[in-house]
């Protein structure tokens, strides 16, 4: 990290690799001075901020490349201080040798996140709004990208600022009491102050509850598939998913591990793992991974729970599910039973066998009957803020 503000940066913006276009950032007073230095085509001290230019950066009498060149200066820029992008073509060596030129005229590498830390130091964002930059970058779905954005553009700093607000205003009539406490004047009118606190009670649960939503949400929903092994985990997964990711085969015990994988339903990522059959065995490798297992129930928010709806019996559905809300009980996870396989009974006979049973699916993975039904289920649970 170089020293504060003092120092001019330097490093690629874009991701590494071959690419069409790379951009080399540069930031701090000397930015612009120090690409006048190498670029020729125009004089960037003279041209007006928020400007873009043809020309090509030298070393000597050597052309490195053809570029265009974008100004910022002074205040008017993401950092809040002098900079300059300069967009090349992608080639690595390109990318190298244009970094190493400006830190040879006097720029220095960046560390990471040292633009976003300067655009704080310079007052461009709080804190808040830098978190939300490097989320905006990560965002692999609508709904992580929709919350990173608005806390990018200050929707959460706006809302601890009226909470503030309200606080310094109360408190700054208290003072006044506390100041003219001889005198029979009260500026604080307490029916006011009762309201305000449960205002507030209100405003920081809401933003305490939310935390741990937004965290689902920019992290991506788990959910964890259980269940006896060959009870069709790994084609329920495979349907989800649309694609052959696990080993699917007639043979119990075929998912020795865990396999994860991620999909987008209506805007929201959920992070399915498709876990090793549950049981009883004596094959060491297999045990650890029914151990990894119930380790993944504990991560999951969504637990998954499927058994093959005609063989199962009641009783024994019933026992399972009680093992699961054992293990989930008092931990904010939501179970799902999933009755799978029913393209291989008869309707009737499985209405009857499992009604009553809450939060039950029936389907078939293989065919992807009501398939939708078990989508529009995951959703809700996060819709509704239970997952």
């Amino acid at each position: 990290m170089s020293n504060q503000l003092t120092s001019t940066i330097c490093a690629v913006a874009t991701p590494p690799g071959i690419g069409a276009i790379a951009v080399i950032r540069l930031s701090g007073q000397e930015a612009i001075a120090i690409a006048n230095k190498v670029f020729f085509g125009a004089d960037l001290e003279q041209v007006e901020s928020h400007t873009i230019h043809f020309g090509t950066v030298r070393d000597g009498e050597t052309i490195v490349d053809e570029v265009l060149v974008s100004v910022f200066k002074d205040k008017r820029s993401f950092t809040g201080e002098n900079a300059v992008e300069i967009s090349s073509h992608g080639s690595p060596y390109i990318q190298q040798q244009l970094v190493q030129l400006l830190l040879k005229h006097g720029a220095v590498a960046a560390g990471p996140g040292e633009f976003t830390l300067r655009a704080f130091l310079n007052g461009k964002m709080d804190l808040s709004q830098a978190e939300a930059v490097a989320d905006v970058i990560a965002a692999n779905s609508e709904s992580a990208h929709r919350l990173a954005m608005t806390q990018m553009r200050g929707g959460f700093s706006s809302e601890i600022r009226k909470l503030r607000d309200e606080l310094i205003h109360f408190a700054s009539l208290i003072e006044l009491e506390l100041d003219f406490g001889e005198e029979d004047v009260e500026f604080a009118d307490r029916d006011d102050l009762k309201a305000l606190v449960e205002q507030l009670h209100g405003a920081l649960h809401r933003l305490i509850t939310s935390f741990d939503y937004g965290n689902v949400i920019k992290k991506g929903v788990p959910v964890a598939i259980v269940g006896e092994p060959n009870v069709g985990k790994s084609t329920l997964l495979n349907a989800l998913l649309n694609e052959e990711r696990a080993i699917v085969s007639e043979i119990a015990g075929t998912t020795r591990d865990t396999v994860e994988d991620e999909i987008v339903i209506k805007g929201i990522s959920y992070r399915f793992i498709d876990t090793a059959g549950i049981r009883d065995t004596a094959d060491e490798i297999e045990s650890i991974g029914i151990r990894k297992s119930f380790e993944k129930i504990d991560q999951a928010s969504i637990v998954l729970l499927l058994v093959d709806a005609v063989k199962i019996t009641r009783e024994a559905l019933l026992q399972e599910v009680a093992k699961i809300e054992e293990r989930i009980a008092g931990k904010n996870k939501q179970l799902l039973v999933i009755a799978n396989k029913v393209d291989q009974g008869h309707a009737d006979e499985l209405k009857t066998k499992f009604e009553g049973i809450d939060n039950l699916i029936l389907l078939s993975a293989k065919d992807k009957q009501h398939l939708e039904t078990l989508i529009d289920r995951l959703y809700d649970f996060v819709a509704r803020g239970q997952a």
